[in-house]
């Protein structure tokens, strides 16, 4: 079974030898207890060691079931160990942190046993040597003697062949030593026990056999082995293979981190300060990550927000605005060189007015723009959120209640009608700059169609989005407040309590502005009336339409019969939104923009201009094409007279009259000259300051310093003036008064008189404001632009929406190739020429952000990699700690794979431990982060840690400590086991 044939073994003490064994050739049976005397430093724990795989022969061969072990590899003795040799020491060499059984399971998990067989063999193991009852107590809460017996349980629990005692009963009082024998003799009957001991008593009373040794050989053997037990062992070496005695063991990574896990738990406080020195980095890379992360999220919405409020928009003509910007600039960039001590003019007006009138206008082929976004090869809408198609048709839009008025509320015409009582009320010019640039506000605005992004940027605090073409929403702000211009310009509010508000200003009179309030359900009850266009016009008896937007009447029939347009819904901003895409009061849908093109296009009115393109359907004139013929005096005059001839007397009577009262301004200045003649210079200068104190309106004194400033020649060309302007009104005045004695028939005999007296020049020249038009003033596409006309196929602009600027970005590159090749194909005139709004906004904030990070997360990286050598630092500590354990370990069986895993797993636990703290210290650090961060910018959690960040960071944390322990689990492997179990 075992033989050892002139096993030799030599140490290397400094430069000498040292021989431990010579020569020794010993064989052993299958089953008898074997005790081996001999004074300290004869050889007998090198025996040991040697027969127990735990050091290796210089010399000679050992081996076993008739198997040499020259040849054995590594892994083989790892094997043999496990297998075949059960050791018992005599200082137990118990792993400390470890529980009894834990213990004697250990050979078992390196066979690969299941963990129901562990323990239950384990259990086995110890009732055998009276400890059943101890099982979950750890070594320190024993006494020798049961320590020994665990040992013992260790090294059965495999069932080796052998079974190797180092002195157990050393340690020992006398009546555990007998204790401790009577188990090995009772172990002896079926296995080979070979027992290393000082007491010759006990080697005589319990082995079958004692072997002295001297000086590394043998001296003596009571009981050598005989040819008869070298059959026996023939025929049972038959039966086995080096195969099926030494099977492959290896410990699980299960069962390394538990004996991982145990050690640290043994030393949580200094395992616990470790990860968290380690987690140091891991809290900076993850603080970073957080608000890097966060921020990017609020770029990332703020441009969701605002690529929705400014598009990229492409109108069906546009103006090169570079070259107009460059001519701005250029006068400040030109590098010109001039002679010192002089100022010279720059052409900066010429260049830009010469630019603005040379600025190439493009126009944008949108109808097959349009076809190519929408077609499914060009992927064009993948890349979008919305596309919306404008007409130029906004749809026409009245209050529903005309009891008291009429009141039109989109295109509002509220500042229109204010401009005149502004003017009346000589407002200041901040009143009358309000008033018309108040009037280009749009109070109603087309929703994009994205309902999902509304979603975002709005909350639908009562009622609901619309989906039918007659159905809008009211927006309100945060405060849940409409301001006052919107609700005056709705008809919410009374008009005429605007026109109170602008006189008390004018006054500077207080006023007292009183707040509406209004209940959701008023509001959603509010209607509209929807008027096309083309409802404003009459078709008269003639054949032409007549437009009736200015009768009252006629309008309130209208709009009582118009279609209804209902809020169905009330909408406010949502608090985390950085923009929304609505500008005004009411959002209605492109459905309702397509409802007015489709109605007005089928509009009689519509269908006649289409049907009569040379003729304007409202005069009935034609249009002008440039070869309208240009009419004689002699034709002038017979229409002049004939348009006259169809005039009522009123007319042809105010005709007459103001025809007569003006007088002509050689006259008027032939009068005047002959009144300065006979006025002295003084009562010149008196007329004219009377009339610069009636024109400017300063008072005397000032006009007449003004005046006194003046030359001679300047004096006499303004007071000429100021007279001739008298002498015309005086006539006019003289005139009038004597022609109001007259009746209406009377001066419209006396206008017919003036015509058949007057030659055809004079009446060409004199009537010339009474010319009747033969051509229509208006163009054709003029007239359908009034008419609300839209081909739906042509819009007049597009406005793409995107949710993120690399979205954006790859649209414009689309609309660039699509440009080249539209250039390819020598189709120029199908180039689009775009705006976009925001490509200089915030497009490289991202970048900045992310170099930052970037930056500051290598910094940081430091300190983790400081971490992690710190953490290798410590591992290698551990090792130095645990060098009896690892010489346990190894003298059970496991290979020095196993040892390094099991201190890989100990920098793993660590490691998973510091990234895990790093994470939850993060994620507390966040909150008050958060807070300042809010009260600081309003932003409300800015600082969030990505999960798919936090689960990378632990996976880091743990492989860089992993990595740092390699070196010290590589140092653990390398340990001699022999002096591994000397140490202590």
């Amino acid at each position: 079974m075992l033989s050892l044939t002139n096993i030799c073994k030599t140490y290397l003490a400094g430069d000498s030898e040292v021989q431990a064994l010579r020569s020794v050739s010993l064989r052993f049976r299958k089953s008898e207890f074997v005790s081996v005397l001999g004074p300290s430093g004869c050889g007998k724990t090198t025996l040991l060691n040697i027969i127990g795989g735990l050091d290796r022969y210089t010399d000679g061969q050992l081996s076993v079931d008739g198997i040499p072990t020259s040849e054995f590899k590594d892994r083989d003795w790892d094997s043999y160990r496990n297998h075949s040799i059960g050791f018992v020491f005599q200082s137990y060499n118990l792993i400390p942190h470890q529980t009894v059984l834990a213990n004697v399971e250990l050979a078992l998990t390196l066979s690969g046993v299941s963990k129901a067989e562990r323990r239950r063999r384990a259990e086995d193991a110890l009732k055998k040597v009276g400890l059943g009852d101890q099982l979950k107590k750890k070594p320190n809460q024993m006494s020798g003697g049961q320590m020994q017996r665990v040992a013992i349980a260790r090294a059965l629990v495999n069932d080796p062949d052998i079974l190797l005692a180092d002195e157990p009963t050393g340690a020992l009082d006398s009546e555990t030593s007998v204790q401790i024998m009577e188990i090995l003799r009772e172990i002896a009957e079926d296995k080979l026990i070979i027992m290393v001991t000082h007491n010759p008593e006990l080697a005589e009373k319990y082995s079958s056999r004692i072997i002295r040794l001297l000086d590394g050989s043998v001296i003596s053997d009571s009981n050598p082995y005989s040819e008869a037990d070298e059959a026996a062992a023939k025929e049972s070496e038959k039966q086995r293979t080096k195969k099926e005695k030494f099977s492959k063991t290896q410990m699980s990574f299960l069962t390394a981190l538990g004996l991982s896990t145990n050690n640290l738990m043994t030393k949580k406080g200094r395992t616990l300060l470790t990860a968290f020195a380690g987690s140091i980095g891991i809290i900076g890379i993850a603080l970073i990550l957080s608000l890097s992360h966060g921020i990017n999220l609020y770029i990332d919405k703020v441009q969701e927000d605002t690529l929705s409020t400014y598009p990229i928009t492409i109108q069906k003509e546009t103006v090169d605005m570079a070259s107009l910007m460059n001519a701005m600039m250029g006068a400040g960039e030109a590098s010109v060189e001039h002679e010192e001590g002089k100022v010279y003019s720059s052409t900066l007006m010429h260049d830009l007015m010469d630019s603005m009138m040379s600025a190439d206008v493009h126009a944008n082929n949108l109808t097959d723009f349009r076809t190519y976004i929408e077609s499914e090869e060009s992927g064009f809408l993948e890349h979008t959120s919305s596309i919306t198609y404008k007409y130029g048709v906004p749809p026409t839009i009245y209050a529903a209640d005309t009891a008291e008025k009429l009141t039109k509320v989109n295109p509002p015409d509220l500042f229109s009608d204010m401009m005149p009582r502004a003017q009346e009320m000589q407002s200041s010019g901040g009143m009358t700059s309000l008033m018309a640039t108040s009037g280009t506000m749009s109070i109603w605005s087309e929703m994009i169609d994205n309902e999902a992004l509304l979603d975002e940027q709005y909350d639908v605090v009562a009622g609901r989005w619309p989906h039918a073409y007659n159905e809008v929403v009211l927006v309100i702000d945060q405060n849940n407040e409409i301001n006052d211009v919107y609700l005056y310009a709705l008809g919410l509010k009374d008009s005429d309590e605007l026109t109170e508000m602008m006189q008390a200003v004018s006054k500077g009179e207080p006023f007292n502005a009183e707040s509406t309030v209004w209940t959701y359900e008023d509001l959603l009850n509010l209607e509209f009336k929807l008027v096309l266009p083309t409802d404003s016009y009459k078709k008269q008896d003639d054949g032409t339409w007549k437009y009736m937007g200015e009768n009252e009447s006629y309008m309130k029939v209208i709009v009582d019969e118009a279609e209804t347009v209902r809020v169905v819904g009330i909408i406010r901003p949502d608090p985390a939104a950085v923009a929304t895409s609505l500008q005004g009061a009411i959002g209605y849908t492109a459905a309702l923009t397509e409802y007015v093109i489709n109605k007005t296009n089928d509009s009689a009115l519509v269908k006649e201009q289409l049907a009569n393109e040379g003729t304007d359907v409202i005069t009935g004139l034609p249009f002008d094409d440039g070869t309208t013929k240009v009419l004689t005096e002699e034709e002038q005059a017979e229409a002049i007279r004939s348009a006259m001839a169809k005039m009522t007397s009123a007319e042809r009577a105010a005709i007459y009259t103001a025809s007569v009262s003006e007088m002509s301004e050689e006259d008027a200045q032939r009068t005047a000259a002959e009144q300065a003649a006979a006025m002295s210079p003084e009562q010149l200068n008196a007329v004219l300051t009377q009339a610069m104190t009636a024109q400017t309106g300063m008072d005397e004194a000032s006009v007449a310093g003004y005046i006194a400033s003046m030359s001679e020649d300047d004096r006499t060309m303004y007071a000429m003036a100021a007279l001739s302007a008298a002498v015309k009104e005086q006539y006019a005045a003289e005139t009038q008064a004597v022609l109001g004695t007259k009746s209406t028939d009377e001066l419209s005999a006396m206008l017919d008189g003036v015509l058949s007296a007057l030659s055809d020049a004079d009446v060409a020249k004199q009537f010339a404001d009474y010319m009747p038009d033969t051509v229509s003033e208006s163009t054709y596409e003029e007239n359908l632009t009034l008419f609300g006309y839209a081909d739906l196929q042509k819009p007049t602009s597009i406005l793409i929406y995107c949710d993120t600027f690399e979205a954006k970005d790859i649209v414009s590159q689309m609309i660039d190739d699509y440009n080249k090749a539209c250039l390819n194909d020598g189709r120029d005139e199908d180039i689009i020429n775009y705006t976009d709004y925001v490509a200089l906004m915030m497009s490289s904030i991202s970048t900045i952000i992310n170099v930052i990070s970037y930056v500051l997360i290598a910094f940081v990286s430091i300190s983790l990699v400081v971490s992690s050598i710190m953490i290798g630092i410590i591992t290698y500590i551990s090792v130095l700690e645990r060098t009896k354990e690892i010489g346990i370990l190894r003298s059970i069986g496991a290979s020095k794979k196993d040892i390094s895993r099991v201190f890989n797993a100990e920098t793993l636990i660590i490691g998973f431990t510091a990234g895990a703290i790093g994470i939850i210290v993060t994620l507390l650090l966040c909150i008050p982060a958060n807070m300042i961060i809010e009260t600081l910018t309003d932003i409300p959690n800015l600082a969030k840690l990505p999960t798919a960040g936090a689960v990378i960071l632990i996976l880091i944390s743990t492989c860089l400590t992993m990595i740092a322990g390699l070196i010290p689990s590589r140092v653990a492997a390398k340990k001699d086991p022999v002096i591994a179990l000397r140490t202590e």
